[in-house]
């Protein structure tokens, strides 16, 4: 079964729950894999940036790993982020880290320092060449300060063995048309925006690597099967219904609206690490009163 198939539906960015002490908790992280498995989704991503890694340890991150792992026990594939803008050092990570059980590594493109697109071609080169996992482009120009993009995605598709697929989230339209137009036969193309993964589906995507997911995994995983099936009517009835939700996940920044959510879902406790904040009180008051319309 080529990685296409493998991960097609809906994959989760995992939030990573933090205690009152700041700490990684656990038995939150626990709590919310089991709520996202049993709704539905069809396989988790674990250190994305919604997991907030870039305040994480090297040994957090392992340990993160090697836990989520451990709770999924083989229910649902592991993808794994690593990404990072210092190529020599992502080099030394996938060689350390535990990535033996992972469907595939999800590696973001260079940040700040905006590498040329020949940069880009042969970071991802390198990675993909010494990688034991298959690599998954990440393209978030609103995160990174640089496009990938579709000619460089398209030439690293093609020329790239080990390269796998893409998440998309440069909002592009056209651009996300012509890498689906342009791609090998089992290339994953997933988006990496909520609100637009109906459109994006029915343009011919495989499916979402969500933050929504994190807190409306039914409803939500529900929608991209619809959207698959190409029963859009059906799935819009879901996607109005998750809108405002999508908005204020990303009112201010992400995760902390996931945080609120899950924290009004009684899963974790609502921490951070600065420089990021929880949402002000009053997002999150009207995250309360969304719920309510929920239950």
């Amino acid at each position: 079964m080529s990685l296409r198939d493998t991960l097609k539906g809906t994959g989760v960015a995992l939030v990573t729950p933090f205690n009152s002490s700041h700490q990684v908790d656990f038995n939150a992280l626990g709590k919310v894999l089991d709520f996202v498995i049993h709704g539905g989704v069809e396989y988790i991503v674990t250190l994305g940036t919604t997991g907030e890694t870039p305040t994480l340890d090297k040994q957090e991150k392992i340990d993160i790993i090697n836990y989520t792992f451990e709770k999924v026990g083989g229910r649902v594939p592991v993808v794994v982020g690593l990404g990072g803008n210092n190529t020599n050092e992502l080099l030394k990570d996938l060689d350390t880290y535990p990535i033996e059980k992972a469907a595939a590594v999800l590696s973001a493109s260079p940040y700040y320092n905006k590498p040329s697109q020949e940069g880009i071609f042969q970071h991802y080169k390198v990675l993909a060449n010494e990688s034991p996992k298959p690599i998954i482009l990440y393209n978030v120009p609103g995160r990174t300060g640089s496009n990938i993009t579709a000619d460089t995605t398209l030439r690293l598709a093609h020329e790239v063995d080990n390269i796998a697929g893409i998440k998309e989230a440069s909002g592009n339209m056209i651009q996300c048309m012509q890498i689906l137009k342009g791609r090998p036969k089992d290339f994953l193309v997933t988006s990496g925006d909520d609100h637009v993964t109906l459109p994006l589906i029915a343009a011919g995507m495989d499916g979402v690597i969500s933050v929504a997911a994190n807190c409306f995994p039914i409803d939500f995983t529900e929608m991209v099967r619809l959207c698959l099936r190409n029963d859009s009517s059906t799935a819009k009835s879901f996607l109005y219904k998750l809108l405002e939700g999508f908005d204020l996940l990303f009112a201010e920044n992400n995760p902390a609206g996931a945080k609120a959510f899950l924290a009004e879902l009684g899963i974790i406790e609502n921490y951070l690490r600065f420089p990021l904040v929880p949402l002000s009180e009053p997002i999150h008051e009207k995250v309360k009163k969304y719920l309510a319309t929920l239950s």
